[in-house]
């Protein structure tokens, strides 16, 4: 669905869903705007038990001049046209649901309503402000003709991403770079988020912990509160000297919020939040800091026998008892189990950095599949396949490796990948998508892995990097380099058959 399906309905009414937060305000002000510039007749309201009484939120309304409405339970309004839930599903338990002649979804949940042809729905995403700004700029309104609504949409998703602590989509990464912000507003909002009562119930919560002794982790359920005071005490839990990772979690109307801390190489927090809600909600974030959210619906029709609690700590040693470590510079590879293996001559897209940047210069790779921060060096070469996956690496692994033939990339090229992979310059913000500058290259045939599918999860430190590791589910193959047995990296089980073939 795109805005342009819902200009034919007037009046149209927007609705937060209830208790709002800084992310359904913040979206549905800027959805607001939008029909407004239109010529429509737009309301933006919210309903539930009680109004809004945070101090920051009612702060948002209030500075920014959002006209948000309070409709009482129990009023029986019937919305004529259009009825829009924004960061919500209409008939979810989270919004209060109110009568209209036609309904429609834009959220970034995970599905819950699915009978509703007027949805736009995009789990993954770090907050349903995101989500507004690309359907904004789908249509060609440009949210910075207002520094209001460009602080808006920035203030919902630092909200909704544990003040970026847990960002981690590129979509969410270049929303937030792109919009205008009232920086000394920001200030005002963050300096008024937590209340004394909610201090307290911090210091409740860290004291009711529970501890993992053979891996290091605790886990603390808290009473109801704001989502970034989860963020507040896991960062504070993991300066106990015993814990190395965390994930501190409460329970709202419609599912639990977590936050989870890594302060250990070999725990990458945001695949640890991607483990905990797998199949019943969404997580991410950054290597020490992430998030997640799991839908109370999903989980109950899952677990419908099991207490939270038991689910986190059950979870997070299940975690921890899924890999196995390996260190490339140190380990002896036995072979006998390996099969030998030539890539497929599969054309690959790459770019010669010094084309576009300086050497010295800071640059992220970002993708579909996270963000790599990268110094580039006078040999540095990126390379991109056709599912998305983007490396760096000097000339002399290019060359030997590949064979560049200088033709374009072709229009179908990244037809299996949501999100076109862009390089950004760190030091000017500047932006390019990787494949209008990029060229194609060959495999040589001399490119020969011994490889083995993996049974089991591996957490892999390659030779070049020590710090960082890759992970290779089960599914997935660990390659070893016929010409150094030290090569060692993973090989995604996807599409596996269509890069190589067995020797």
């Amino acid at each position: 669905m795109r805005l342009t399906d819902l200009e034919k309905f007037n009046p149209i009414t927007i609705q937060c869903h209830d208790i709002p937060d800084a992310d359904t305000i913040g979206a549905g002000f800027c959805l607001y705007s939008y029909f407004k510039s239109l010529g429509k007749e737009v309301r933006l309201v919210y309903s539930g038990r009680a109004e809004i009484a945070k101090p920051n939120l009612k702060l948002l309304v209030e500075t920014l001049e959002i006209p948000l409405q309070y409709i009482p339970v129990g009023a029986n309004e019937f919305v004529k046209g259009l009825l829009l839930t924004v960061d919500c599903q209409y008939g979810a338990g989270n919004v209060t649901g109110l009568e209209a002649e036609q309904v429609a979804i834009i959220d970034h949940h995970p599905v819950e309503i699915m009978d509703i042809e007027l949805s736009r729905i995009q789990p993954g995403l770090g907050s349903c402000t995101t989500l507004i700004w690309s359907m904004l700029q789908e249509v060609g309104f440009n949210v910075n003709r207002d520094e209001k609504l460009g602080t808006a949409l920035y203030y919902g998703l630092y909200m909704d991403t544990n003040q970026f602590a847990e960002l981690s989509n590129p979509l969410d990464m270049d929303m937030c770079e792109a919009v205008s912000v009232n920086k000394r507003l920001m200030t005002r909002f963050r300096n008024a988020n937590i209340s004394l009562h909610e201090l307290e119930l911090a210091g409740i919560a860290m004291i009711r912990h529970d501890y993992n002794d053979d891996y290091r982790f605790a886990v603390i359920k808290a009473h109801p509160c704001d989502p970034n005071l989860l963020g507040l005490i896991s960062d504070f839990l993991l300066q106990v000297a015993e814990v190395d990772t965390c994930a501190v979690f409460n329970e709202n109307e419609d599912g639990f919020k977590l936050s989870v801390r890594s302060c250990v190489k070999q725990v990458n927090a945001n695949e640890l939040a991607a483990f905990l809600t797998e199949g019943i909600g969404s997580g991410g974030g950054h290597f020490e800091k992430a998030g997640g959210f799991i839908s109370k619906k999903l989980y109950e029709e899952k677990y419908p026998t099991l207490h939270a609690e038991a689910y986190v700590n059950n979870r997070m040693t299940e975690y921890f008892d899924s890999f196995q470590i390996i260190y490339a510079k140190d380990v002896e590879v036995d072979l006998t189990e390996f099969s030998l293996y030539a890539r497929c001559k599969e054309p690959i897209c790459y770019l010669e950095t010094k084309e576009l940047f300086l050497p010295g210069s800071r640059i992220s790779l970002r993708s579909q599949k996270g963000s790599t921060d990268l110094t580039v060096e006078e040999d540095t070469f990126i390379t991109m396949e056709q599912d998305g996956t983007v490396h760096a690496m000097s000339r002399e692994i290019f060359e030997k490796y590949l064979e560049a033939n200088g033709e374009p990339v072709p229009d179908d090229y990244c037809e299996r990948v949501e999100y076109a992979p862009i390089i950004k310059n760190l030091g000017d913000g500047s932006s390019y998508v990787l494949t209008e500058h990029a060229k194609m290259a060959m495999p040589k045939d001399a490119f020969r892995l011994y490889m083995k599918k993996l049974e089991k999860s591996v957490k892999l430190f390659p030779q070049w990097d020590d710090d960082k590791y890759m992970l290779g589910l089960s599914g997935d193959y660990l390659a070893v380099s016929e010409d150094d047995l030290h090569n060692i990296f993973i090989e995604q089980g996807n599409h596996f058959d269509e890069k190589f073939k067995k020797i």
